[in-house]
Formats: C-alpha cells, sequence, structure tokens
C-alpha cells in the first residue's frame, strides 16, 4: 500500500511539473487556452485526491472545459469580448433603468394606491367574488350614475362593488406600496402582460386619464431605454470585430 501511495505521489508530481512546462515555461502567450491552465491543475487535484475528502465543488470546475472551444472560434471571441467590455456601459444603462423605474413607481403610488382592491361580490353570498368570465375584475362601483367613463360597474341586481378584495395576482401586481409599485412597473416596461394592468386600472378607476400614465411608461421605459441595451452590445461588437481585424 505504501508503494502505491508513493507511486501516486510521484504520478500527480509528473503530470503537475508536466502542465506546468507546456502550459506556462514554452512561451505561450496569456490567451484564453493558457487562462485555462490553472483550472488542469484543480482538476489534477480533484480527480486524484483523497476520495474522503468532499471536493464535488471543485469538480465541478470541468464545466469550463467548453471554454477551450472559444479559442477555435473567431466570431465567438468577438461576442465574448463585446459582452465583457460592454459591463460598464450597461452597468450604467441599468441604474438608468432603475431610475426610471423608481420615478414611474412613485407616481404609481400616487395614483394607484389601494385602487385594485375593489371587486364584485354576490348579494346571496358576500363572500364569493362574482367573477365575469373565469377571472376576478376590479369595479369602481356598482350605481352607474357614479361611475366614471370607462369603470367597470357591477350588476346591483346580482352583486355589490366591495373593498375586500386581496387584488390581482393575489394582491402582487398592485401600487400599494414600492416594491410592488417596482415590480408591476418592470413587467410593464418588459410589455409582458402590460395591457391587462391597464385594463384594470381603467375598470378602477376610469379611462379618461389611465394613458397619461401608461404611455411615457411604455415609449420611454420600453421602446427607449431597453433597447439602449441593445444599442450598447451592437455598437461594442462593431468595434470589437473592427479591432481583432486589424
Amino acid at each position: 500500500m505504501n508503494l502505491i501511495r508513493w507511486a501516486d505521489k510521484l504520478f500527480k508530481f509528473l503530470l503537475a511539473l508536466n502542465v506546468l512546462c507546456v502550459e506556462v515555461m514554452f512561451g505561450r502567450t496569456l490567451t484564453l487556452r493558457a487562462w485555462l491552465a490553472p483550472r488542469r491543475f484543480v482538476t489534477l487535484f480533484t480527480t486524484s485526491a483523497d476520495p474522503g475528502i468532499d471536493l464535488k465543488t471543485l469538480r465541478a470546475i470541468r464545466v469550463l472545459r467548453p471554454l477551450k472551444l472559444v479559442s477555435g472560434i473567431p466570431s465567438l471571441q468577438v461576442v465574448l469580448k463585446s459582452i465583457i467590455k460592454a459591463m460598464a456601459p450597461l452597468l450604467q444603462i441599468g441604474l438608468l433603468v432603475l431610475f426610471a423605474i423608481v420615478i414611474f413607481a412613485i407616481i404609481g403610488l400616487e395614483f394607484y394606491s389601494g385602487a385594485l382592491h375593489k371587486t364584485c361580490y354576490k348579494l346571496e353570498d358576500l363572500n364569493e367574488i362574482d367573477k365575469e368570465g373565469d377571472l376576478e375584475t376590479p369595479c369602481n362601483t356598482d350605481n352607474k350614475t357614479e361611475a366614471p367613463a370607462g369603470s367597470y360597474v357591477c350588476n346591483s341586481n346580482v352583486s355589490t362593488c366591495l373593498e375586500e378584495w386581496e387584488g390581482p395576482n393575489f394582491g402582487i401586481t398592485s401600487f400599494d406600496n414600492i416594491g410592488f409599485a417596482m415590480l408591476t412597473v418592470f413587467q410593464c416596461i418588459t410589455m409582458e402582460g402590460w395591457t391587462t394592468i391597464l385594463y384594470w386600472t381603467n375598470d378602477a378607476l376610469g379611462s379618461q386619464f389611465n394613458w397619461i400614465y401608461f404611455v411615457p411608461l411604455i415609449v420611454l421605459g420600453s421602446f427607449f431605454m431597453l433597447n439602449l441595451v441593445l444599442g450598447v452590445l451592437s455598437g461594442l461588437k462593431v468595434s470589437v470585430f473592427v479591432w481583432c481585424s486589424i
């Protein structure tokens, strides 16, 4: 057993020396392949370590092996270098988008705080919501003479409008606090279901002035700011491609 143990240590020493000579000492430049040399030492250590030692986390570094393909694909190198160079500009754009989200969330708090908690409850059972189709719908009132234009009015013969509902999506889609407001604004600027949120606010407050909030939100937040990310990436990709071609 001692002989096998000493042979194993000698094998690891010779293999580590071989990797060191090939990757570092023989004039390799600091390319991606040379950068992967430390990974080979880690792989060597983890594969030949004592089985009693838990090295599953270090062995996960083996997933970096496919990165060797990058050195053989010039176009992929251009893309990766563009992403790396774009980190600083993207951080600045991210802060700008966050600033816009906070501003629109504060405005939403002023306009829509608590507005999405009214819905129609059945008169025969005030604990049961009278749904429109399969979904609950925010309401404004059950009196048509008092309802603003475009708002949802409950049928006074079968239901009444009460402010006891938790709100759409279990109360998450709302402007009740700054956290939920920022999340709702972010959903709108990604243009994922923003029209549904617009219709909910129309049902709750009427459709006369809601466009004043949602049109600038979509134009500035989605069409302008989020597309800045694509502009930065495409511009840096062109510059890196020209630099690599020189």
